[in-house]
């Protein structure tokens, strides 16, 4: 690909927006060297968390104190864009939040991969990691939860 073909991302993001904003639920643009499809994820993962259900086969993130009542309160970190979840810099690299830890607001949680860019994803509630539900390393939708956060002010 030459310059002038070179896919711009911040038209990419700016499909990306366009999807939202306008509830469209699938989109495809087709140009002379690229073609992009976007796909709204489902709203059943947002309402598999809200009744208490496991997502993908996961544990409840608090079984001990009834899941519903506490998944409710829980605050999903969700993906912005599809790409492949890493939940470190590097393969050999300490993970950036594990469970049970604090995150404030902006704190980088995970790494999204999207066309072979790396893109930081912050956290955008502060409290404590109760379950991480993407696999490292698995393809990831955008709207999908990638964690649960407590945001109790006792953190």
């Amino acid at each position: 690909m030459t310059q002038n073909q070179r896919f711009d991302l911040d038209e990419l993001r700016a499909l990306i927006r366009l999807a939202a904003e306008a509830d469209i639920e699938e989109l495809e643009v087709e140009g002379a060297h690229v073609k992009v499809r976007i796909k709204k994820a489902r709203a059943v993962a947002s309402a598999v968390l809200a009744t208490g259900a496991s997502p993908a086969g996961h544990a409840p993130a608090d079984t001990a104190h009834g899941p519903a009542a506490s998944e409710q309160r829980y605050t999903p970190i969700i993906a912005p864009m599809v790409g492949t979840f890493y939940r470190a810099s590097k393969p050999d690299a300490q993970p950036f939040v594990q469970e049970g830890d604090a995150v404030e607001e902006g704190q980088t949680v995970c790494i999204l991969e999207a066309m072979k860019l790396f893109n930081e994803i912050p956290s955008e509630v502060a409290g404590r990691i109760v379950s991480i539900v993407a696999e490292n390393g698995a393809a990831v939708e955008y709207g999908q939860p990638l964690f649960l956060v407590d945001p109790s002010p006792a953190v």
